[in-house]
């Protein structure tokens, strides 16, 4: 086989490797692709790693020339909107692959009418979101964030049993708010523990509930019976809020909330009173804003983890967006469809 040359889906080959054009927010792509991802990249397809388009509207005289030829986008976080615009300059674009989450901020109407292919790293992203949930979970379940404070307090011997009676890890019930594929993954992490787990999802039902491992519930049943209610929702126009003040009643005290998936799902005027007053725990990975104001209780309260949006991919995590990335980009250079496409019908029920 000469150089350039890749097996299609029918065994033949292409006479060339696809060309492909990196666009992403500055600096991504230096976290994003290590040596051995930049090795691969650069097998796979004609491109030059170190030219990273920031921008697709009035572009440099490079970018211009790359985006002009490229078959393939490669993007990530920050990658700028695809409008028709920037399609217009693109002839030859046939398929974008997106090394991260939500394509929503930079995959437009203009691309399906263009039957553009696109796939996603959401699924290998949802990998250490479900980590950080789970262990949150099981943190949650030994009622550790009130314990630590207080162990901090006393300084002292102290009846631990007693005081924490009625919390532990065995048959309490864990709410999961949502059967995203966050949501399924922290179901299924759960399976191992003997903890009976809730599903509120109106697009499942009770037997693809029972098939994924979980009881179906409403969405007040389940704060209600639920000691642990872990949020993996998409982030939509009727999601907004979806924990509220009547929500929040219903959950029993001392119960814990989570939320790792967006901060606009939860009312937090609704949420700081009930966490100020110590009757719920939080963890806290987003919040409405992103960034709680400086003065935001939330940054001392002893019963809320508050963390900043790291339960996503970072670190050496990043690496395993782009080798979900490179696995699709080699697909496509087969003549092989993508292993987990992206339809315009997911983006109406998804983050």
């Amino acid at each position: 086989m000469t150089t350039g040359e890749r097996h299609s889906a029918t065994g033949g080959t292409h006479a060339t490797a696809p060309t492909a054009l990196l666009a992403m927010g500055p600096g991504i792509a230096e976290q994003l692709f290590g040596a051995r991802q930049r090795a691969r990249l650069t097998a796979l397809v004609d491109t030059d790693p170190a030219l990273v388009a920031h921008r697709l509207t009035d572009p440099t005289p490079e970018v211009a020339r790359a985006l002009a030829g490229a078959e393939l986008l490669i993007t990530c976080w920050g990658a700028p909107p695809l409008t028709a615009d920037v399609l217009a300059a693109a002839p030859r674009l046939r398929a974008v692959v997106h090394a991260a989450g939500s394509v929503k901020h930079h995959i437009t109407p203009a691309c399906w009418e263009r039957g553009i292919q696109v796939t996603s790293a959401a699924g290998a992203n949802a990998v250490p979101v479900a980590e950080y949930a789970l262990a949150a979970i099981l943190l949650a379940g030994k009622n550790v964030l009130p314990a630590a404070h207080r162990y901090r307090e006393l300084r002292a011997p102290h009846d631990w049993r007693a005081e924490l009676t009625g919390h532990g890890n065995y048959r309490h019930a864990v709410g999961i708010v949502g059967a995203s594929r966050i949501g399924r993954r922290v179901i299924e992490l759960l399976r191992p523990f003997d903890l009976d787990v809730l599903l509120f999802d109106p697009y499942v039902d009770g037997e693809a509930a029972a098939r994924l491992g979980a009881e179906k519930a409403g969405l007040a049943e389940l704060c209600a019976r639920s000691r642990i209610v872990s949020v993996h929702a998409p982030e939509l126009p009727a999601t907004r809020h979806l924990i509220g003040a009547a929500q929040l009643a219903a959950m029993a005290d001392g119960a814990t909330l989570i939320n790792t998936s967006r901060g606009s799902l939860i009312d937090g005027d609704a949420l700081l009173p009930e966490l100020v007053s110590g009757r719920l725990n939080a963890v806290l990975d987003v919040t409405e804003p992103e960034v709680p104001p400086a003065g935001s209780p939330l940054y001392d309260l002893p019963n809320v983890l508050l963390t900043p949006h790291v339960a996503g991919s970072l670190g050496e995590e990043i690496h395993r967006l782009a080798d979900f990335a490179l696995d699709e980009v080699a697909r496509y250079a087969s003549g092989l469809p993508f292993a987990d496409p992206v339809t315009p019908q997911d983006l109406a029920r998804s983050a």
